[in-house]
């Protein structure tokens, strides 16, 4: 499993942004990763330090078209914390 394969994308909600000026971010991750596969991942990426992970898993969505039903795909969430002596992560300064 690679770094760049565990982290699939950044939440971008306005409830995220507010915890940008903390060093907390949050990303959508694989599945199958646990705490400490996405603290790598994050380190390695953005070249930063993790201070905690907390993790969230999400069910799909149950939608209907017409007569027939299905689900949205269900996905995990994990909160970054970063160390209060690690810079931040470039990506979210800039679209603040």
């Amino acid at each position: 499993m690679n770094n760049y394969d565990i982290i699939i994308k950044p939440v971008l909600s306005e409830k995220s942004y507010n915890g940008v000026a903390d060093k907390d971010y949050t990303f959508i991750v694989m599945a199958q990763a646990s705490k400490t596969e996405i603290k790598n991942a994050v380190e390695h990426v953005f070249g930063v330090k993790v201070a905690r992970v907390n993790v969230a898993n999400y069910d799909g969505k149950l939608k209907r078209m017409g007569r027939t039903q299905g689900r949205r795909s269900s996905y995990k969430k994990a909160y970054v914390k970063l160390t209060a002596d690690s810079k931040p992560i470039e990506f979210f300064e800039s679209l603040s």
